[in-house]
């Protein structure tokens, strides 16, 4: 069918209400019953120039998926309804279906021939049912290789880079060992993603699927520290550092030493080991409970602190957003396919308005001091307004507003990798952190190390984690084959 896009209108998968969900930290979505599903994929014209799946630079933004994820393809046979067949063609180009139809913000979707009308195809939607189909019906089965090489690699990290990277390496027949830090698989997947967005039995089930095909995890141990890096590189083939962006840049204001002030990182990993372990009930966890909550920095990290701290009781949250508040239309200058630059309300400041009757975000707004009483307990933020009228941020004096506080949390970005670590193996980093290799490579030196994910390429997207691991596992498939000297 190619003219489902006028036959069906977009119809997304069911939000649970704003202030049902609250109530619990469970999936934010339900999905469509199957004729709907087919529906929504006939929409997808099959276009002679897929932009969604193009994934290329326009205007310094990437267009289309990083995956080059088959998306015409796959539409078209769910459409038919041969579900097999669509998880096939998924699955030829992507490792984690189930985690980027969750929390990718589906650049494939904003470069949709359909998008243009402001309608694209439900693209991350679809591609959700067709792995979760195939997880329920078993047609997803551990597929171990059928010959090994011989040939051991180390992981250093199991975030969504060195997962994608451990599996494709295994695929090659590599033996292939991930070690992470945390007591748990999946790195930001397991504990920078909350739960009502990124549900954990989700991750643990790929986890586990994993190990069936023969990686094994070796957690709570800390490369550089349990384990010296000269062991690893002597101990085996090769290593491939996939240890994130976990720096988180600070804020350096006045009162910055207030008890009260924690990394946005901190606050989630915290709130979600508590719901892992007890459901929340051992109190073992930074508390928004009462409390009035200051989010600096607008982002996704900062959304899923708010949608955390109402879960939690808060009495109010706020996010302060240095940069202007986004049009809410496409401007001129920023036409399709280009990613638009746009204001998104997602789920976090949904549930604000919900429960306080606003917009949890507000534009041009810095900390200029924190405000913390005689024993040193956080009570206040004081904050200024910016302008850009010379193209770089300047505080209005005059603008100064004290709003109260007992919680801040910092979800600024991160600054590159642990240096630590970095040093320990010997890896030069670029002026922005991150571990420095040759453009377009993955391999940090002449010797047998490589690097793969944010800790790469900096702070980004889990689609981009992905893509990242994959294509450094082939680098490192060539040089344990003898191809790259």
């Amino acid at each position: 069918m190619k003219d489902g896009f006028m036959r069906y209108d977009r119809l997304d998968n069911f939000d649970v209400k704003p202030l049902d969900r609250i109530n619990n930290y469970k999936g934010l979505h339900t999905p469509l019953d199957e004729d709907k599903r087919r529906e929504q994929a006939a929409r997808c014209m099959n276009c002679g120039v897929p932009f969604c799946q193009a994934g290329v630079m326009l205007n310094g933004m990437f267009a289309g998926c990083p995956l080059g994820n088959l998306c015409p393809e796959w539409n078209e046979l769910i459409a038919r309804g041969m579900w097999n067949e669509a998880a096939d063609r998924l699955l030829l180009t992507s490792s984690f279906p189930e985690f980027t139809g969750r929390v990718c913000p589906a650049l494939c979707e904003k470069a949709c021939t359909n998008g243009l009308d402001g309608k694209a195809v439900t693209v991350r939607d679809n591609e959700l049912s067709v792995i979760e189909r195939a997880f329920e019906t078993g047609y997803i089965k551990a597929v171990p290789p059928v010959e090994r090489t011989g040939k051991r690699v180390a992981v250093i990290g199991s975030g969504p880079s060195g997962l994608a990277c451990a599996q494709m390496l295994n695929r090659y027949g590599h033996t292939v060992t991930v070690y992470e830090r945390e007591d748990r698989p999946g790195g930001l997947l397991m504990y920078g993603i909350p739960n009502m967005k990124l549900e954990k039995d989700i991750v643990l089930r790929r986890i586990h699927l994993l190990e069936e095909e023969g990686i094994t995890f070796v957690c709570g141990t800390e490369i550089g520290r349990d384990i010296p890096a000269d062991e690893i590189l002597s101990g085996y083939d090769a290593a491939v550092l996939c240890c994130g962006s976990t720096v988180p840049r600070d804020i350096k204001a006045e009162g910055r030493e207030a008890d009260g002030i924690y990394f946005a990182v901190d606050f989630l990993k915290a709130a979600t080991k508590s719901l892992m372990r007890t459901d929340i009930s051992d109190g073992d966890y930074i508390s928004a409970k009462y409390k009035n909550v200051i989010i600096i920095g607008g982002g996704d990290t900062g959304n899923d602190c708010a949608a955390t701290c109402i879960r939690q009781g808060c009495r109010s949250v706020t996010q302060l957003e240095m940069m202007p508040k986004p049009p809410e239309q496409r401007t001129p200058n920023n036409p399709w396919p280009e990613w638009p630059k746009v204001l998104k309300t997602d789920y976090g400041q949904e549930e604000s308005i919900a429960v306080f009757g606003r917009d949890p975000r507000v534009y041009q707004k810095t900390v200029r001091r924190f405000i913390a009483d005689e024993d040193n307990k956080l009570r206040a933020v004081e904050t200024v307004s910016l302008t850009f009228e010379h193209g770089r941020p300047e505080q209005i004096e005059g603008s100064e507003e004290i709003i109260p506080a007992e919680l801040v949390l910092i979800a600024a970005g991160f600054v590159g990798a642990q240096e630590n670590l970095t040093n320990a193996f010997g890896a030069k980093r670029t002026q922005r952190g991150s571990i420095a290799t040759e453009a377009g490579h993955y391999r940090v030196n002449d010797g047998k190390l490589f690097t793969a994910g944010d800790a790469h390429r900096g702070q980004s997207l889990v689609v981009w984690a992905i893509k990242e691991g994959r294509d450094c596992a082939k680098e490192v498939n060539e040089y344990l084959s003898g191809n790259i000297s």
